[in-house]
């Protein structure tokens, strides 16, 4: 079932990333299909803890882009509704020491005010390296 109530391209995804924490990480957008969103990030020095694995913080901050990506393309009214993050836990699993690692955020419930979705984290040898649950809510646009 297509959860999407916004039309979106991973160009124009990318774009708006421009000149954020998601362009200074390296983060790129690279699938989508009717229920889920991708995000592959880069292992390198932008990204990595001094012992030179992942930082996990790096994996949280890929998790949260995608999720509260895919929560804006799933709210009705983007001119009057906005969607924030309110909780998010991971769990790392793996090191990741080299390449790209690739997330993937599926929904587990999307209501009317809060969407709850799941994000895992996979390296280029497909072996899981993070999972994570993000919880965000859909509010009224700021004035």
């Amino acid at each position: 079932m297509k959860i999407w109530k916004q039309a979106f391209s991973l160009e124009g995804l990318q774009q708006i990333s421009q000149q954020t924490m998601v362009d200074h990480l390296g983060i790129e957008f690279s699938a989508y299909g009717d229920d889920y969103l991708e995000a592959t990030m880069p292992v390198d020095h932008r990204t990595v803890q001094p012992a030179r694995l992942l930082h996990g913080g790096a994996s949280v901050a890929l998790a949260e882009t995608i999720g509260s990506v895919a929560s804006y393309m799933c709210i009705e009214n983007i001119e009057t509704h906005m969607a924030v993050g309110v909780e998010i836990n991971a769990n790392h699993l793996r090191p990741a020491t080299s390449g790209k690692v690739t997330g993937r955020v599926s929904p587990l419930r999307l209501g009317r005010k809060l969407h709850v979705w799941n994000i895992e984290i996979k390296d280029e040898q497909k072996r899981l390296i993070c999972v994570s649950r993000l919880t965000i809510a859909v509010v009224p646009q700021r004035q």
